[in-house]
């Protein structure tokens, strides 16, 4: 499932070559996806400006801006699902069987390079794209998230606060977007465990010190899978079709049964928040 780091570098990948153009045309082949795509999206959306592309959370914002309708606020938001992927191709490259989506931008004077279009291809189709108006913060998909994890308002003291008598497992905690967004299954599984705590710990149990090392891995871990493009376990590509590399660096996520690259026993599985868990019961505590 594409996290926040895959988002990321999906953002990074495509944003160069949409912003600042005018959608030439916009084309849904199957509108089905978690919502239906609005069945006049294209006559709302042909011809305006694309803003910066923004990230919150697992959302990519694609402004759109119309000289027009003067300050009006509007724009896309994509959501990649659990298999989702927005990637830059050939406009004549065939359309592979789960492309859903194609956003054709306009050629400016200066390319010299031949044209590329935006193709969004989901295999699940539990992805979306929905229209906005007004401010994208304030839409119900985003308006309670919790602090980005990678701003300065996301702190170990304000965790450790937002911790205090919860039951919840650690990771549960962590990974719930109303206390920090984008730490999904497996950075928090590998923050965990770079930290030495047991995911099956409550959250009002771990110390400020714990938290503050927590909180310190967390950045680098997310920092560090950007920086070489997410994580590919199955379905995801970035941008410019290739795949992540920070599988290779996991240490516990889909490791389970294996040697603990610590202290060589071995990591167990057990189910958090209905999702699959590894930790080394050695070392995490």
């Amino acid at each position: 499932m594409p996290e926040l780091p895959e988002v990321e570098t999906t953002r990074r990948g495509v944003a160069p070559w949409l912003e600042g153009r005018r959608i030439k045309s916009f084309k849904v082949r199957e509108p089905r996806l978690r919502w239906p795509v609005p069945a006049n999206l294209d006559e709302q959306i042909q011809g305006l400006q694309i803003g910066q592309l923004q990230r919150r959370a697992k959302y990519l914002l694609m402004p759109l801006v119309a000289a027009e309708q003067g300050f009006l606020e509007q724009g896309l938001i994509w959501h990649l699902g659990m298999s989702g992927s927005l990637r830059l191709v050939q406009e004549d490259e065939p359309w592979k069987k789960h492309d859903h989506i194609q956003l054709m931008p306009e050629q400016l004077p200066e390319d010299s390079s031949p044209p590329l279009c935006l193709r969004y291809h989901d295999p699940r189709r539990f992805g979306f794209l929905l229209y906005y108006t007004g401010d994208p913060l304030l839409h119900p998909r985003l308006e309670k998230l919790g602090p980005e994890p990678l701003d300065k308002d996301f702190t170990a003291e304000g965790l450790y606060q937002r911790s205090r008598n919860r039951k919840v497992p650690v990771k549960a905690f962590i990974m719930d977007n109303a206390q920090v967004v984008g730490v999904g299954n497996i950075y928090a599984t590998e923050a965990l465990f770079r930290a030495g705590i047991d995911p099956r710990r409550a959250a009002g149990k771990i110390s400020f010190k714990r938290y503050q090392t927590l909180v310190v891995l967390i950045k680098e871990i997310l920092a560090a899978a950007i920086t070489q493009g997410g994580t590919t376990l199955r379905d995801f590509v970035g941008g410019d079709g290739k795949p992540g590399y920070f599988a290779q660096q996991l240490d516990a996520y889909g490791r389970a049964g294996q040697e603990c690259r610590q202290c060589s026993g071995l990591l167990k599985e057990v189910k958090i928040a209905q999702r699959a868990s590894v930790f080394c019961p050695t070392c995490q505590r």
